[in-house]
């Protein structure tokens, strides 16, 4: 009997697990660190000033080494896949400076997007944001602009966050013009309508 797959499928499992929860904590920290502060974004427009203007992200340096650490060896089991059989070795072999870069820019767009959530937020409220509703929000967001974020749970889809940030990672595509789709939509977001959809469900 020829163990290989399950051991392969299980070694890929583990990866994917530990992918999907570095990026929980890269996003916890990002946005806890965030609402902590007095930085605010007040605009789309200022954000998207801001995303042009790379800070260098030093303050989650570590969480995004760890996210890239993890997420290199990812790469080799997505070039094992159909979709990416044609994917040139050594584009997988140069995968962690490509990964790094994107993963900063991502994790300087969430940041930047949660801020003009928060800001939202408070002047919609009067009150302190919600972590757990920024985060929401920022994530889902960021990953299709055009869609109204779900609210009726605020489990976060850290699978696809890690996954996009993984492909463009390993493309190199440049995040901003996303981004900036995904700030118009915080800005025109019914506010009223979300906070009385999560109040339905809590």
């Amino acid at each position: 009997m020829d163990i290989e797959p399950y051991r392969r499928s299980i070694h890929d499992e583990v990866v994917t697990s530990a992918l999907v929860s570095a990026a929980g904590t890269l996003l916890d920290d990002l946005i806890d660190r965030l609402l902590r502060s007095d930085e605010r974004v007040a605009t789309a427009a200022q954000g998207k000033l801001l995303i042009a203007a790379d800070d260098g992200m030093e303050d989650a340096a570590d969480r995004v080494q760890r996210f890239v650490a993890i997420a290199t060896p990812t790469v080799r089991i997505l070039a094992r896949g159909a979709r990416f059989t044609r994917v040139p070795w050594v584009l997988v072999a140069s995968t962690a400076v490509s990964l790094t870069t994107t993963v900063r820019a991502g994790v300087r767009e969430v940041r930047i997007l949660g801020s003009l959530l928060a800001h939202q937020l408070e002047q919609a409220t009067g009150a302190p944001a919600d972590p757990a509703l920024v985060k929401k929000l920022a994530v889902e967001l960021y990953l299709a602009p055009k869609r109204t974020p779900d609210v009726s749970t605020l489990d976060l889809p850290l699978a696809q966050l890690a996954r996009k940030w993984l492909l463009r990672g390993a493309f190199g595509r440049d995040t901003r013009r996303a981004a900036g789709k995904a700030l118009d939509a915080a800005e025109q977001l019914d506010l009223d309508r979300v906070l009385e959809t999560r109040r339905a469900f809590e």
